[in-house]
C-alpha cells in the first residue's frame, strides 16, 4: 500500500515521533497507519507521544552568544528538577547554538533543522530526550539578534533577557560597557518593562490608558464637573507615571533611583566618550502564559475512596 507525505505528517501528529522515523514506520508497514503506530511502539519511539499531552510549564530560559550573534531560547519541561539536569541543559544549549548558526524562521523550521553538531534534526533529538529523560519537553520560543548584545539569565533560567545596543566595536569591547549591558539586562529582568520608551507605546494602548484615567477622574467628586478638555490635559500629565512604570528608558534605574535608565546610559556614554543607545530588548519568563496543572489533593483522595 502506497503512502503520501500527508500520511507521514498524520503519523507524526498522532505519535509525536520524528518525520524520518514515521516515514520508515510507514514503509515497514506498507502504508498501514495502525501497523506503523505498532511498529513505532514496539521500538519504544511512540512512548514519547504519551507524554506529549502533559503540561510542560517548567524548564529554563537559556542564552547563547557567539561573536555578534545572540540567542534567547525557552525550553519547557514538566518539572523544575528536570530543568536542572545536565542532559536537559546540554540539549537546550545545543538548540540555542543551532538557532545562532542557522537563523530559522520559527520553531517549526527549527525543529526540522539538523541540531548543531548532529546529522539528525532538532525534532528527532527532542524525541530522544523525551524518552531518555521521561518527561514531556517543548521548545517554546526563541529570539535571535545580531550586533552588539548583552544577555542575562536569572535564577538558573527562570528569566532571561537579551538587549541590543547601538555603539561602536571599540566601545563594546570595554569593561565599562560590559557592566552597562549587564545592568540594563538586570533592570529588565527585575522591572519587566513592556516597551523601550514612550515613543514605542502603541497608539491604541495609550488610548486605552487615557480612557481608564478619564473614567477614574469622573468617579472623583472633585473632578466630576470639569470639562473633558480639562480632564484630557490632566490625563496627559498622568501618563508620565505610566511611562515611568512601563517604558525601560523612562524607568527609575534600580541601582540608583535618583536617575532614569536613559540618564544612566547617557552618563556611561559620556564617561567613555562614545555614543550608546539601547535599541531593542526581549524578556522571557519561564512558563509565562502557560496554564499550569493545579493538583487538587482533596479531590484526588475523595475519588480514591468512592
Amino acid at each position: 500500500m502506497a503512502f503520501t507525505a500527508k500520511d507521514v505528517q498524520t503519523l507524526r501528529e498522532r505519535t509525536g515521533v520524528g518525520m524520518m522515523d514515521c516515514k520508515k514506520a510507514l514503509t515497514e508497514a506498507d502504508g498501514d497507519m495502525e501497523k506503523a503506530i505498532d511498529f513505532l511502539r514496539e521500538r519504544g519511539l511512540a512512548a514519547a507521544a504519551k507524554k506529549a499531552g502533559r503540561i510542560a510549564a517548567e524548564g529554563a530560559v537559556v542564552a547563547y552568544q557567539a561573536g555578534e550573534v545572540a540567542v534567547l531560547l525557552e525550553v519547557n519541561s514538566e518539572t523544575d528538577f528536570v530543568a536542572k539536569n545536565a542532559e536537559f541543559q546540554g540539549f537546550a544549549t545545543a538548540v540555542a547554538k543551532t538557532v545562532a548558526e542557522t537563523n530559522p524562521a520559527d520553531v517549526d523550521a527549527l525543529l526540522a533543522t539538523p541540531l548543531s553538531g548532529d546529522s539528525r534534526t532538532v525534532q528527532e533529538n527532542l524525541q530522544d530526550k523525551i524518552l531518555s529523560i521521561g518527561e514531556n519537553l517543548k521548545i517554546r520560543r526563541f529570539f535571535r539578534a545580531e550586533g552588539v548584545c548583552s544577555t542575562y539569565i536569572h535564577a538558573g533560567g527562570s528569566v532571561g533577557v537579551l538587549v541590543r545596543f547601538a555603539t561602536d566595536a571599540a566601545t563594546a569591547a570595554k569593561a565599562e560597557f560590559a557592566q552597562l549591558g549587564k545592568d540594563i539586562a538586570m533592570q529588565i529582568a527585575a522591572m519587566s518593562p513592556s516597551y523601550l520608551d514612550s515613543a514605542s507605546v502603541p497608539a491604541e494602548v495609550l488610548a486605552h490608558e487615557k480612557e481608564i484615567l478619564v473614567a477614574q477622574m469622573k468617579e472623583d467628586p472633585k473632578m466630576k464637573g470639569k470639562p473633558d478638555a480639562v480632564l484630557g490635559k490632566i490625563v496627559d500629565g498622568k501618563l508620565g507615571k505610566y511611562y515611568s512604570e512601563n517604558c525601560l528608558l523612562e524607568q527609575a534605574y534600580v541601582k540608583d533611583d535618583s536617575q532614569s535608565v536613559a540618564q544612566y546610559v547617557a552618563g556611561v556614554a559620556k564617561s567613555l566618550g562614545a555614543e550608546i543607545a539601547v535599541t531593542e530588548f526581549v524578556r522571557f519568563a519561564k512558563g509565562e502564559g502557560i496554564e499550569k496543572r493545579q493538583d487538587d489533593f482533596a479531590a484526588e483522595v475523595a475519588g480514591m475512596v468512592k
